[in-house]
Parts: C-alpha cells; sequence; structure tokens
C-alpha cells in the first residue's frame, strides 16, 4: 500500500505516530535499516521534534511536532519491554547528519550509546569505509516476516507480499555484514560526539 506523507500529516504528526502502536506491539523482531536518520524507535525527544518540524515545513502541513514527538518517543517503550528483539543499521552519515542544535545531537548520539547495551538491542552502525555490497538504500523497517515499510521522500510503501519482504530480508542481512558491532560502533558513535564541539 502506497500512502502519501501529505495526506498521512494532513492534521498533524501526533495520529501517524500514535496508529502504529499496534504494529510496535505486535512485533517481536524488528529490522531496521536507516540511511538518512536515526530510526524513530531509537529517537530522542528532543531530536524528533527537531525533524518532524522540518518535516512538517517542508511538507506544508501543521506542524505538531512537539506533541508528535512526544507520541514517538511513547510509541518506542517496546525498546524498553520484554518481548521485542530490534537489529537496527545505521550508515555512519546518520552520526553526523545535523538535525536540530549541537546539543540535540549530543544527547541523541549519547542516548544511541545507552540503548546498544540493551540485551535486546542490536545496533550495527555501516562506516564510511566499508566497501559496499549493496550500495545505500532507502530506510525500512521489517516487521517480524509480516511487513515492510519503505519510507520515500513523498510516500510510505507498506509492502506484504512475501516475496518482497524476502528480498528486503535479504538486503538487511547483507548490509549487516558490513556493519561494525559493540566497541567499534560505540567509537563511531563517541566520534561523532565530538565533532560537534
Amino acid at each position: 500500500m502506497y500512502v502519501h506523507w501529505k495526506k498521512l500529516h494532513r492534521h498533524g504528526m501526533r495520529r501517524a505516530q500514535e496508529e502504529v502502536v499496534p504494529l510496535y506491539e505486535g512485533t517481536r523482531h524488528f529490522r531496521v535499516y536507516c540511511s538518512n536518520v536515526v530510526p524513530g524507535m531509537l529517537q530522542t525527544e528532543a531530536y524528533a521534534a527537531a525533524l518532524l518540524s522540518t518535516i512538517a515545513t517542508f511538507q506544508g502541513t501543521p506542524d505538531d511536532s512537539p506533541e508528535a514527538a512526544a507520541s514517538r518517543v511513547e510509541r518506542s517503550r517496546v525498546v524498553h519491554e520484554g518481548g521485542h528483539r530490534f537489529a537496527l543499521l545505521m550508515e555512519e552519515t546518520v552520526l553526523r547528519y545535523r538535525i536540530g542544535d549541537a546539543e540535540t545531537m549530543a544527547g541523541q548520539l549519547g542516548y544511541l550509546l545507552a540503548v546498544m547495551a540493551l540485551p535486546n538491542v542490536s545496533l550495527g552502525i555501516i562506516p564510511f569505509t566499508a566497501e559496499r555490497r549493496v550500495w545505500p538504500l532507502e530506510a525500512f523497517y521489517l516487521f517480524d516476516d509480516h511487513r515492510a515499510s519503505v519510507e520515500l521522500l513523498t510516500a510510505a510503501v507498506n509492502v506484504s507480499a512475501p516475496s518482497e519482504i524476502a528480498v528486503y530480508a535479504k538486503a538487511f542481512s547483507q548490509l549487516a555484514e558490513i556493519a561494525v558491532y559493540g566497541s567499534d560502533a560505540r567509537a563511531l558513535i563517541t566520534e561523532a560526539i565530538s565533532s560537534l564541539g
């Protein structure tokens, strides 16, 4: 299903955050790849508010970014609840793109360091220097093996065909192979924090 963001956000973005809560609560295994921003479920409220305000301005839709950011953080509670596993991949560029001011970015990057220590979270960073087996792609979220949500500039594409979900799962696996984890990922995040000064 192809859903235009402008239509989804015509009354603001808070409702769009709340509508996916049942999907988040029902998913046991999340696989997320983001090439452009920190995945929504790992965003701090300040980072989310800065990002969502920028999106509302670009789209010309109502800016309810403070409320939408609070809803986004609330729906992300699944990261801290039992019964959910998260495999998240980000391009190193995500650590460097300035969403909000330096303080917002420092808080966001610090939160990544904290959340990657959770036992149900695997956070991989694909370094600038990684030899590419898969080119940088649009952001996508895999919800168990039932749905893939792909984020385009103008719309969200929700994929339910098993053959297409399998292609996204294959891409995720190959991207995961070139990512770094643990202390190597922490070093990239810490380096990005240091560059904010």
